[in-house]
């Protein structure tokens, strides 16, 4: 029995619409993957423009600084942690900068180690210094260390447990109740180099 021409015509129009739906999606996934893949070119491209840019300001800082705070590389050395009450301060060079106060803007490189001499963190890495960082919200027996010092001086600090990471410690080099101490370098205040906006609210989304 033939099939009626009015349901013939009702066949092709639903092939049609299936077959136009069918490549109505393709085409969006194949814009979305273009989207996607322009989307991830600009994210990278934002990341290694700034990243460049970080890395030549770290190395011009490096270049100045290196070899004044590099003479402080093997100041490290074991001492008493008994009676270790009070920060106490020695100044191993006097800068000629501004004099900090507890609200001066000021960038620094350091050198940290143990009553067992053993550094944990420090500027110095592989012949050059990294990235300074910037004062102000560090621990309180640093920011206490650092005031009366002028910019571009060093200075070694010994800071008593409770000023320094207390009762939890840092790490496996900073147990609890461990006082500990610096070598600090002063600088000027490093300029931050702001970050492109699509990388914000890139670690911004990953942070929600």
């Amino acid at each position: 029995m033939a099939t009626p021409r009015s349901q013939q015509i009702g066949i092709w129009i639903i092939a049609v619409v299936l077959l136009v739906g069918t490549l109505g999606s393709f085409l969006v996934m194949v814009l979305s993957n273009q989207n996607q893949a322009k989307d991830q070119a600009a994210l990278q491209n934002a990341y290694n423009t700034y990243q460049t840019s970080v890395t030549e300001q770290t190395k011009k800082l490096s270049d100045t600084y290196y070899s004044t705070f590099s003479q402080y590389s093997n100041i490290s050395a074991a001492f008493s942690a008994d009676g270790i009450k009070t920060v106490t301060t020695t100044d191993l060079k006097v800068g000629d900068g501004e004099t900090l106060t507890s609200k001066t803007a000021y960038s620094s490189y350091y050198i940290g180690w143990n009553p067992k001499g053993v550094v944990f963190d420090q500027s110095i890495e592989n012949g050059a210094l990294k990235a300074p960082i910037a004062g102000g919200n560090l621990i309180t027996g640093w920011n206490e260390g650092v005031v009366g010092m002028k910019i571009g001086g060093v200075r070694e600090i010994t800071i008593p447990s409770d000023k320094a990471y207390g009762d939890t410690g840092s790490g496996d080099n900073i147990p609890p109740n461990t006082p500990i101490k610096f070598v600090v370098m002063v600088i000027p205040k490093v300029t931050d180099i702001p970050m492109p906006q699509i990388l914000q609210d890139y670690y911004n989304s990953q942070q929600q």
